[in-house]
């Protein structure tokens, strides 16, 4: 049997896949197994921070599979303790949770937030104030801080405990915030799944001022548009705010499963001895992968991400096909006038692989993505288009 015949016979049906198997790569470039060539600019969605077959996260992980590929959190290992180091380091925060994915980080962050909340507020004070259109995860409880219905009506009843206001309505905020049950807020900088729509600044401003007023914590989910992705390390930069909780995954490792959650100095002791536990996180080959990936994440090279997606933003906004291009770094939504799967299609067939994003095409290339190849991608996207 084929792979494609395989796949169909004995995975879950939960993706709708291309017809096409990819069966290796270099950088930004795939082959599929009839050894065609395709430009790359989704990323595994926001995953393949330096591409494919990346050298430097090869031997980064080849070298710790050598080693100790992985060990119980009962013991200390290295490359966890020197990840959460650099991540300390790079975001001011004080502590780091490490998880398997980003639903896994939210999940994290709830618990934070709610036992913080009891802690400090009263146990009737658990409600997470998230926003309508937003995206948090598939685990029953992150499905629940989602704020879109339709991936809630399979999956009655919800946990409980979860409030959805429009992004920008700050007089909804501030109603809930009444009732003296809001444990914390929990947004994203780019709704990505929700279409690629960034935050408003000065909403922003406003709920960074809002929530230090009313004592409840500030959670930022960052499983997207978390390192480098949108042009600074993490996109809450882009924006000032002060989040007492940071959740990243996807990109982190490079290709590898790992979520965290980072912790302010306000609630870095709110865990304690088996509050929580992840018998993956943490893992050293995930973190060597992660470590070769943060590392890298410097100024200069932000800069250049800044650089870049300011190229490609120029280039897509010049597309008479292409009615509004929105999102933040090289995370970008297209509003085109053929609908956006027909655009994905058609692309693929011309050696570019995109995204969707409800309406949009989305476009998540990886961070090192050559500026020809980036350049021949709009080319590409452009005609179509058009």
């Amino acid at each position: 049997m084929s792979v494609m015949n395989l796949d169909r016979e004995y995975v879950a049906n939960t993706y709708k896949r291309f017809p096409l198997e990819i069966v290796s790569g270099s950088g930004s470039v795939v082959r599929d197994a009839g050894g065609r060539e395709y430009i790359d600019m989704g990323s595994g969605i926001a995953v393949t921070s330096f591409g494919i077959a990346d050298p430097e996260w090869i031997a980064a992980v080849e070298k710790q599979i050598h080693t100790v590929q992985h060990m119980s959190n009962l013991y200390y290992t290295e490359p966890c303790a020197l990840l959460a180091k650099a991540l300390c380091e790079k975001t001011g925060m004080k502590k780091v949770f490490f998880c398997n994915s980003g639903a896994e980080a939210n999940e994290c962050a709830i618990k934070v937030a709610r036992k913080w909340a009891a802690e400090h507020k009263g146990p009737s004070c658990s409600t997470i104030v998230t926003l309508k259109n937003s995206f948090h995860g598939r685990t029953l409880t992150t499905l629940s801080a989602t704020g879109q219905d339709h991936y809630h009506e399979l999956f009655q009843p919800l946990t409980p405990g979860f409030a959805h206001i429009d992004a920008g309505d700050m007089d909804a905020l501030a109603a809930l915030c009444e009732t003296g049950t809001i444990a914390a807020v929990l947004v994203e900088c780019v709704q990505g799944e929700g279409g690629v729509i960034p935050l408003d600044p000065e909403f922003a401003s406003a709920l960074d001022r809002f929530v230090r007023e009313q004592d409840i914590l500030l959670m930022v989910d960052e499983v997207q548009t978390g390192n480098g992705r949108s042009g600074q390390m993490y996109a809450y930069m882009h924006y000032g705010l002060h989040p007492d909780v940071v959740s990243t995954a996807k990109g982190l490792a490079g290709g590898l499963p790992m979520g965290a959650a980072l912790l302010s100095e306000k609630v870095q002791h709110v865990l304690s001895y088996g509050d929580h536990g992840s018998t993956f996180g943490g893992n050293p080959v995930a973190a060597a992968a992660a470590l070769s990936v943060v590392n890298r994440l410097t100024d200069d090279f932000l800069q250049e991400v800044r650089s870049k997606a300011d190229l490609l933003r120029s280039l897509l906004e010049a597309c008479p096909g292409i009615k509004s291009v929105s999102g933040l770094g090289l995370m970008l939504g297209l509003e085109t006038v053929k609908p956006a799967g027909e655009v994905v299609a058609a692309c693929m067939e011309r050696g570019v692989l995109c995204l969707t994003a409800k309406n949009k095409v989305r476009l998540l290339p990886a961070l090192n993505i050559p500026e020809d190849l980036l350049r021949k991608a709009a080319a590409v996207i452009c005609e179509v288009c058009g």
